[in-house]
């Protein structure tokens, strides 16, 4: 049963993986014959301190993104829980965001966050406020492109989140409160403990579209403003077809999934060993 599933991660996953690690070890511009090189693609990489330029760049989108969406993704879930038409159609239309292409939202919010014609603009000028480079601003480019991406993934956690929550025994709650808990406690010693390991899947899931991010970059930024927001896959892109690097960005390619390894395997370690420890 397993087997297409397999065979078809296999071939758009670890042969690609395998291709990369192999050409990481050459330079080559896609013109002229690969020359062997060996280490020298991840020795230049590490040596010019781009890659802790990126990466840094990259965690630091992530903690926001993540930490962004798994708590408005939370909170609407215990928010919207609720029957009736009116509560089916918000989370319906905040779900709805999530379905919409990465092309599609990159446009929408450049749009909106044009300085001369934009609605963000237009909101600054009524209350007085001066004006923000929300896409030209180094030290907000970064936080918007995250705001962007929280804004389109939070439908997700919600709707992750209701899962959970409606997987919560009923009679637990009931218990808690006969013995006098209100609805912090209960949340807190109830709820919460049993929605571990839905947030743990949430965390993971948002981290890995948190490196991904690509689409927004390129048609938000471009990686501006003074790279400010090129992170690991817009910094492959610019190795393969700005540079004519294909041996670097193969390194970065190589790296960029050990990293996400590492970061996931980590996380998800965390998440269990807190479950374990707390059943303990």
């Amino acid at each position: 049963m397993l087997g297409p599933s397999l065979a078809a991660w296999a071939l758009f996953v670890f042969v690609p993986l395998g291709l990369a690690a192999y050409e990481s070890l050459f330079a080559w511009d896609m013109l002229t014959d690969p020359v062997y090189v060996g280490g020298a693609n991840y020795a230049a990489i590490a040596e010019s301190g781009e890659l802790g330029r990126i990466l840094g760049r990259t965690l630091g989108f992530s903690v926001l993104v993540v930490s962004g969406s798994m708590a408005l993704g939370l909170g609407l879930a215990l928010l919207l829980d609720r029957p009736g038409r009116f509560f089916a159609f918000v989370r319906g239309a905040i779900f709805s965001a999530y379905v919409v292409s990465w092309v599609a939202v990159a446009l929408l919010w450049v749009l909106l966050l044009d300085p001369d014609r934009g609605v963000a603009a237009a909101l600054l000028r009524a209350f007085g406020l001066p004006r923000v480079g929300f896409l030209t601003d180094p030290h907000a480019a970064l936080v918007t492109l995250a705001a962007v991406t929280i804004w389109k993934i939070t439908g997700y956690a919600m709707v992750v989140f209701l899962a959970g929550l409606r997987s919560v025994p009923q009679s637990l709650h009931e218990a808690a409160s006969l013995d006098g808990a209100g609805p912090i406690a209960r949340f807190r010693w109830v709820t919460w403990p049993l929605l571990k390991p839905t947030a743990a899947f949430v965390a993971t899931t948002s981290l890995i579209v948190s490196f991904q991010a690509f689409d927004v970059v390129r048609i938000m930024t471009g990686g501006g403003p003074a790279r400010a927001t090129t992170l690991f896959v817009y910094a492959i892109y610019e190795q393969v077809f700005m540079n004519l690097s294909v041996g670097r960005a193969s390194a970065l390619a190589v790296v960029y999934f050990l990293v996400l390894c590492v970061l996931a395997a980590a996380q998800l370690r965390a998440w269990r060993s807190q479950t374990v420890g707390r059943r303990a």
